[in-house]
């Protein structure tokens, strides 16, 4: 069962959560304190104390006792979500500080491998029926050395584009989520249509410009992004702002599809699946921004 149309989320099984038992009733007694069908143990089924194993004291307390919530029974809260993508969010920091601090030279290599790594653990967790942290951690750590990586280039060509990009990231995010909370957009149908013809159309540019760079057909840094203006504007600007907007868009399908697994009491395992979706997420946020970012102050 998927929720709320991030791919991410499709093929997982939400069902399973383990649901509160049921209070015992009184000894002997059914509604509104009557005996049952005039027998007084429910016909052999009855609630007996002594045959539990229990004292009058106990049985009182178990009364007593507030009603389980979704912690108690199993299952996903946003706590949960919460506190296990910062987890993944730390693993992403820890991977970045290490190519940020290591020498130029091994610092691209740990880029290559976590851009490579990070790619092909994506397709494992996105596909994985059940969800594996230690593969989701895996792959933010991978994630982290790309991105520490990339930021180390960026921010060495043009100074400063790193922490730009984090504040862009962080207020994208937040913005998003407000607007979220508030009602204002939600990932309707009509929106997902939107989306999914946007991605498509996203990605095939993306596959063109990055054969057009292999096969040195264009030499501009970023290929067709920087090679083609638009009214003198680099055609990267646009479809900068195109890819932030179907990444917010995106964060919009996790908030939905993270929001409906707590509703629909998914099994807290699936936590970690929220938390991913996230991840990935924000890592494609903070790339697509760090770019624009480098395309705007190359353009100066």
């Amino acid at each position: 069962m998927a929720f709320g149309g991030n791919p991410i989320f499709n093929g997982k099984n939400f069902r399973g959560a383990t649901q509160a038992p049921p209070a015992p009733q009184a000894y002997g007694q059914g509604n509104y304190g009557q005996n049952p069908y005039g027998q007084g143990q429910y016909a052999q089924g009855g609630w007996n104390a002594a045959q539990q194993g229990m004292t009058q004291d106990q049985l009182q307390d178990m009364y007593n006792r507030p009603a389980a919530g979704p912690a108690d029974t199993g299952r996903m809260t946003f706590d949960d979500v919460i506190m296990k993508t910062a987890a993944c969010l730390g693993m992403v920091v820890a991977g970045a500080a290490v190519t940020l601090v290591v020498a130029q030279g091994l610092a691209s290599m740990l880029m290559i491998v976590g851009a490579l790594g990070g790619f092909v653990l994506a397709l494992v967790n996105t596909f994985k029926k059940q969800p594996s942290p230690a593969l989701i951690l895996a792959y933010a750590g991978l994630e982290g050395l790309f991105l520490g990586g990339l930021t180390r280039i960026l921010d060495g060509l043009y100074p400063g584009v790193g922490l730009q990009a984090v504040i862009g990231t962080l207020s994208v995010f937040a913005v998003t989520l407000v607007l979220f909370k508030s009602g204002k957009v939600r990932a309707t149908p009509k929106a997902m249509r939107f989306f999914m013809i946007a991605i498509i159309g996203y990605a095939v540019f993306s596959l063109i410009n990055m054969v057009m760079m292999w096969t040195g057909a264009v030499d501009s840094p970023f290929g067709l992004r920087t090679s083609m203006e638009i009214f003198g504007i680099p055609l990267g600007v646009f479809i900068g702002l195109l890819a932030i907007g179907l990444a917010a868009f995106s964060l919009i399908m996790d908030f939905t599809s993270i929001e409906a697994g707590v509703r629909s009491g998914a099994p807290q395992r699936f936590s970690w699946t929220a938390a991913f979706g996230l991840t990935v997420t924000l890592v494609w946020l903070y790339v697509e921004i760090i770019r624009l970012l480098a395309i705007l102050r190359g353009d100066e």
